[in-house]
């Protein structure tokens, strides 16, 4: 293989373990303070991309403004999400949480297919997204470009909030005691509705890239991404921001190194990320940078 097409499978592979870093940071943080699987995670990240699309399809709004519109109602969606299916289970056995996650999963997929309906639709693409950059041999996507430089913008953004604010002191705070936080003054409603309202927006611009990227949506595009989102929060130690970050970007770039160096296995490249994760989960059960 030549060190042009190295460098085009490692751009993609780049801006595709951006995209998983941006869902798998949703998993991590709320399980990092609720200590719960948000299973409807995943349908989340796929509402955001109807949102968008129906902004510009039926109200006509330029796609800067359908795509900003989108991310706020994915992030209201994501604090009604809390609301309704995990704040009246806070004091309730965790299997009763678990359930919960799991019925909203499958009831934003069925309220998807009853409201927008089942067959795949064409997303938008803006010209700016279309575009080819070629430097030497290397073809290069402009959204290829924009993912990375957008993805690491507000990963930065939430590594400020986390580590440099009293809202971020108080989710890491609630993570390490809830019953102490609590007894600390911390508004723990407030705070965990935040932490929804982060991670769904987080996980509606890595909808919006996704969708730019494969521009085709459906109700279960939420699946294939949200479960490889949620095995990189594994394996890099789920409750931990930068393991989640660098799970999604050892899953991407895997994803997209498998199937440029070993095109007769691509195929398998599903079996070779769970066997990862498998190695993990046997040798460093916290995950890279979970804690014991």
């Amino acid at each position: 293989m030549s060190l042009n097409v190295f460098l085009q499978n490692l751009i993609n592979g780049i801006s595709l373990g951006c995209l998983f870093a941006l869902i798998a940071i949703g998993y991590t943080m709320v399980y990092g303070i609720l200590r719960l699987i948000n299973f409807a995670h995943g349908d989340i990240f796929m509402m955001a991309t109807f949102f968008a699309y129906y902004a510009i399809a039926l109200f006509s709004l330029p796609w800067g403004l359908a795509f900003f519109a989108a991310i706020i109602l994915t992030i209201l969606l994501g604090i009604t999400v809390d609301r309704i299916a995990y704040r009246p289970l806070r004091d309730a056995p965790r299997i009763s949480s678990l359930c919960s996650a799991i019925g909203m999963s499958f009831f934003l997929q069925n309220l998807a297919i009853v409201v927008f309906g089942g067959r795949p639709k064409p997303f938008f693409r803006p010209e700016f997204f279309d575009q080819t950059f070629v430097i030497s041999d290397i073809r290069i996507q402009s959204v290829s470009l924009i993912t990375p430089l957008v993805s690491i913008f507000f990963l930065l953004i939430l590594t400020y909030i986390i580590y440099r604010t009293k809202t971020g002191l108080a989710m890491r705070a609630i993570s390490k005691d809830f019953d102490t936080a609590k007894l600390m003054g911390i508004n723990l409603n407030q705070t965990i509705a935040l932490t929804f309202a982060i991670g769904s927006g987080l996980a509606a611009i890595g909808a919006i890239l996704w969708a730019l990227r494969y521009p085709q949506i459906f109700p279960f595009m939420g699946m294939f991404p949200g479960w490889r989102a949620f095995t990189a929060a594994i394996i890099g130690g789920i409750g931990s921001i930068r393991g989640a970050m660098l799970g999604g970007f050892l899953i991407g770039l895997m994803t997209i190194m498998i199937v440029a160096f070993f095109p007769e296995q691509a195929g398998y490249k599903d079996a070779f990320v769970f066997v990862l994760l498998i190695f993990v989960l046997l040798y460093k059960p916290e995950g890279i940078f979970g804690e014991e």
